[in-house]
């Protein structure tokens, strides 16, 4: 007899939306800024980035992390897969590492709240040069905003 089961596992949808997000600080901290490729299912891609002033490396990857949740609630997307090529940052949204620092804990529960609002959200450590788009476009906000400095 084929019985099944009393609960299932929760399934991701075939296609969610995917986002490579950046965070980086020229010295640390220092000027700052994220950068965020969003692709969606249909093959349209936003880009998003913003300067942060001087800021932490790991306040800016929470930013980035923040921009495309944001993102995501703006345009009632119900499924996100982000890549990042911060491993802490990855492994304290998974609950492997503990978040310690008081300004990183603000940013961490803010964005636990905001994937809760997801049906589904899985984030990935990945290698940085896996992650060329998103770090372009930290590396762009950061180098006009030095060049608006030095006029």
């Amino acid at each position: 007899m084929n019985q099944k089961p009393l609960f299932s596992e929760p399934q991701a949808p075939s296609s969610p939306a995917t986002a490579y997000i950046d965070g980086g600080a020229r010295g640390n901290p220092g000027p700052a800024a994220y950068g965020v490729v969003i692709r969606m299912p249909d093959g349209k891609v936003t880009e998003l980035s913003k300067y942060l002033g001087s800021q932490t490396n790991n306040v800016a990857e929470y930013s980035g992390l923040l921009a495309v949740l944001e993102y995501a609630q703006e345009h009632s997307l119900s499924s996100l897969k982000v890549f990042s090529d911060s491993e802490l940052m990855v492994k304290q949204m998974k609950g492997e590492y503990k978040v310690k620092h008081p300004v990183l804990q603000t940013l961490f529960t803010r964005a636990k709240q905001m994937t809760s609002r997801l049906q589904h959200f899985s984030i990935q450590h990945v290698l940085r040069q896996y992650n060329r788009d998103a770090d372009r476009l930290v590396n762009e906000v950061l180098d006009l905003e030095e060049k608006k400095r030095t006029r």
